[in-house]
């Protein structure tokens, strides 16, 4: 077809062309300037105060303005003022959802991002500068996935492509995948639990009712543990999480129970000043609160104190030397007071049971010259 030709078919003048011409560079111009003082004005507030994450994300989010982008639209914004025929009339409202959406899609991916990224670090410990984790990567990626995906199908829609059929095939496979790999996604899941909700980070000491240990790296199936005795468990994210976790490292203080016992026959003098007596050992230690000390149980075997204090940090060395030091003190303390910790005497009663019809044993047993006697009849002829 020739240019000509297909010029004289849009019905179109030399002035309606430079008239199209210079909107299209107005707006191009015009676009850009107020882009342009709309991100110095975000640089403002972003520099008056660190409180304003909305302000960085705008910015950032509009660093991302494609010139493409910009170019076409202003070129469109050119072709509205032209009186076009309706083919080309429809043509270009395609393009104005393939530019508009592009862009939108374009800011959307660059504010998962930025926001999610945020998000991680300022519930977490990571610096400003530190890579996200895994899981932290495969979330900003689904749902940049997602948004992608949605624009490709709403440009198809636009386009008078039926996706009716396309997007139920889509789910359908879902589904079967979904079911194929249901394990794995329930890792998955359980992995991006443990980095949203954040129950342990890497660095805690853990324990489950089945392990413990201190977690090296979470990962998107398992996370793995270094034991106390060296070696590495691996464990399943969505087994862990099945069982109570308990996390040491966010341990605030220790509260202890123990017990004292001694012998039965104890005095209720002596036994009285025990409690006391305790109570003043927790004086000559720091960063330890004295809760109670009372005699809990009295039976026929033993007599019993309940002892409780809280150890006012976390330090795991700090909770056993003072368990040591009030363990000898008691020992010391029951030495001094004179009572004995020693269990009571058991007496064993040993009873031979005679069975019924053999009572001449019983008496043989008994005395021995009867048994003689016994024998001696027995082992006489009858008649004699």
């Amino acid at each position: 077809m020739d240019i000509r030709a297909f010029i004289a078919s849009l019905d179109l003048t030399l002035p309606n062309v430079l008239f199209a011409l210079a909107l299209a560079a107005v707006s191009f111009i015009a676009v850009h300037g107020v882009l342009a003082l709309f991100r110095r004005r975000l640089d403002t507030l972003s520099d008056e105060s660190a409180h304003r994450p909305v302000a960085e994300v705008l910015k950032k989010t509009l660093a991302r303005t494609s010139n493409l982008v910009v170019f076409a639209t202003s070129i469109l914004i050119g072709l509205s003022a032209l009186d076009l025929p309706v083919p080309w009339n429809t043509r270009v409202s395609h393009l104005w959802f393939l530019t508009v959406g592009l862009q939108l899609a374009i800011y959307l991916h660059s504010a998962i991002k930025v926001t999610a990224r945020r998000y991680f670090q300022a519930h977490g410990q990571a610096a400003a500068d530190a890579q996200v984790t895994v899981a932290h990567t495969l979330i900003i990626w689904v749902l940049q996935t997602s948004v992608w995906v949605i624009f490709a199908l709403a440009l198809l829609a636009n386009l008078g492509i039926n996706i009716s059929t396309f997007v139920a095939s889509l789910g359908i496979g879902g589904i079967a995948i979904a079911l194929a790999v249901q394990n794995v996604l329930g890792d998955l899941f359980a992995s991006l639990s443990i980095a949203i909700d954040k129950p342990f980070e890497v660095g805690d000491f853990i324990s489950t009712p089945d392990t413990s240990g201190t977690v090296e790296k979470v990962g998107l199936k398992t996370t793995r543990l270094r034991a106390q005795s060296g070696e590495q468990i691996i464990v399943s994210n969505a087994e862990l999480l099945k069982d109570t976790v308990s996390n040491f490292k966010r341990m605030v203080t220790r509260r202890i129970v123990f017990n004292l016992r001694a012998h039965p026959d104890t005095p209720a003098s002596l036994a009285a000043k025990v409690p006391t007596a305790v109570a003043a050992f927790f004086e000559r230690h720091e960063k330890v609160r004295f809760d109670r000390a009372h005699l809990a149980k009295y039976t026929q075997d033993y007599i019993e104190w309940e002892i409780v204090y809280t150890v006012l940090d976390s330090d795991y060395e700090l909770f056993m030397n003072t368990q040591q030091a009030i363990i000898l003190a008691s020992m010391q303390m029951f030495a001094d007071l004179g009572i004995s910790t020693a269990p009571r005497a058991q007496q064993l009663l040993l009873q031979e049971v005679v069975e019924a019809g053999a009572p001449d044993v019983a008496q043989d047993r008994a005395d021995p010259r009867q048994a003689r006697h016994a024998a001696s009849l027995r082992s006489l002829p009858k008649g004699a």
